[in-house]
């Protein structure tokens, strides 16, 4: 039975995008320090679903872009496509291939930033400067050549500028380029932009290639415990991206999910089952266990049980983990199993798939062809609705729009972080990272690196969960 019960506040969870809070309690178990107990936090207030409403419905992907800094494309997408649902059109040729290549250049900086700049400190002892300190003391490992991973970093961050300057060729601007809208896009494919694009790329294929899946599998020998740590619920959730036709029927990660007790079986996705809990949430409760279509986003703070500004999605009434490792397994890619170490390894091996992928549609762009509908302006509907289901890199993102009298009467957003970093939900069961963290073996209860570790293979992103903040609040301080 568990004794002497140790609680401990790591707060803020640092080297994430954005501001969470994870409480766990640790207790000892067989004479082992584990984590028993574990509550996830998202400590500020995202007001854009507010923002948006009464505005022309052409203003949504500019706005909700600004939700993220890392991950802006996949909200512009998101949006588009949610609008484009509203006025039933869709992009073709061009538009959706131009899409592709920007959203592609997205998902490759951000999982090339995550494993260097955000997770390999949590493994690997690096030299004594910033970004590697302050840091918690990391055992060594035989095996593990640190030097290698740290002396990769440079590389690293030469690889998250070039698939910055690769998305901007065509997008305009990286972070938060304005060529998405709604009926296709606004970059002109030209010889010389298709030339510098496809440069680096290949650039970035052999790094992802020769760096970064080399030294995510060595990381992997050397860390084979973490093959059997921290798996969750194993229930798996992917909407599917980048469309491979104009009819969005076939796409490069199809959507599907698994349960925990089929992990063989690929089950369809439907937007009608899911719904948002905020029992444990800082909303009113009137809002809770509503579609988003039908939600709305009313913030109740203080608020008695609460614990967190995410809401709780659920999937009929279950909790679904999104991200790479989800759309690997969806996509029969990856199934090597579900735990901290498999989603760094599904995360790399989806890189180099995207970026493969991504030599194939550069070479299907026509030099000066269509990218704009422009027939869509008169298409944008006095009111209506629509969906658009995504994938950010760190899992499936949803926009749900209302247009009445030609202006947003509605507008709910689900991203990754709210999938897999919310709290309880109305029947008390555990968010995805919450669940993952239950049982985590622990070293040194005075400095949890391996609740970290467990954190951090989800790379969550609270800056897409919660964005407001009042600066004259009141200050909390949290001690162990």
């Amino acid at each position: 039975m568990p004794t002497t019960a140790i609680t401990k506040i790591v707060d803020p969870v640092t080297r994430i995008e954005g501001h969470m809070k994870v409480e766990v309690t640790i207790d000892q178990v067989a004479g082992q320090f584990e984590v028993t107990d574990a509550h996830s936090t998202g400590t500020l207030f995202r007001g854009f679903e507010t923002v948006l409403n009464g505005r022309n419905p052409w203003d949504a992907p500019i706005i909700t872009e600004r939700i993220c800094g890392v991950c802006p494309v996949s909200h512009g997408m998101a949006s588009v496509m949610a609008l484009e649902a509203a006025a039933a059109q869709k992009a073709s040729g061009n538009a959706r291939i131009l899409r592709n290549l920007v959203l592609g250049a997205d998902f490759l900086h951000s999982h090339i930033l995550h494993f260097y700049l955000l997770a390999a400190m949590d493994y690997v002892k690096g030299p004594a400067s910033a970004p590697w300190t302050p840091a918690w003391a990391i055992p060594a490992r035989p095996g593990l050549d640190t030097l290698t991973i740290a002396g990769n970093l440079p590389n690293a961050i030469e690889a998250r500028r070039r698939a910055h300057e690769m998305g901007a060729l065509f997008g305009g601007r990286m972070p938060h380029p304005h060529a998405y809208i709604a009926g296709g896009f606004t970059a002109v494919p030209t010889s010389d932009n298709i030339t510098k694009f496809g440069a680096h790329l290949d650039w970035l294929n052999s790094f992802i290639q020769n760096v970064y899946i080399p030294d995510v599998q060595m990381l992997s020998n050397v860390y084979p415990d973490y093959k059997a740590i921290g798996d969750g619920y194993r229930n798996l959730l992917a909407y599917g991206v980048f469309n491979l036709n104009d009819a969005g029927t076939t796409k490069l990660m199809k959507k599907g999910l698994v349960r925990a007790a089929t992990p063989s079986t690929v089950q369809t996705v439907a937007a009608a089952n899911i719904n948002e809990s905020v029992t444990y949430s800082w909303y009113d409760d009137t809002t809770n266990n509503l579609a988003p279509v039908k939600g709305s986003t009313m913030p109740i703070y203080p608020k008695t049980g609460a614990y967190s500004w995410l809401k709780a999605p659920r999937y009929q009434g279950e909790p679904f983990e999104a991200g790479p490792l989800a759309r690997m397994w969806v996509n029969g890619n990856y199934r090597k199993g579900i735990s901290v170490m498999d989603r760094h390894l599904a995360r790399a091996q989806e890189a180099l798939k995207i970026a493969k992928a991504m030599k194939t549609w550069l070479s299907q762009l026509t030099v000066g062809g269509q990218v704009y509908d422009t027939g869509f302006t008169l298409s944008m509907p006095q009111s209506g609705s629509g969906v658009g289901l995504t994938e950010a890199p760190r899992g499936a993102l949803g926009h749900w729009v209302t247009v009445a009298s030609g202006k947003i009467s509605k507008y709910q957003i689900i991203t990754p972080t709210c999938w897999n970093a919310s709290p309880r939900d109305a029947k008390g069961v555990r968010g995805p990272i919450e669940e993952a963290l239950i049982g985590t073996p622990i070293s040194n209860p005075d400095e949890p690196i391996e609740v970290v570790r467990v954190i951090h293979s989800f790379d969550p992103c609270l800056s897409c969960a919660v964005h407001v903040m009042r600066p004259k609040g009141k200050v909390t301080v949290f001690s162990a």
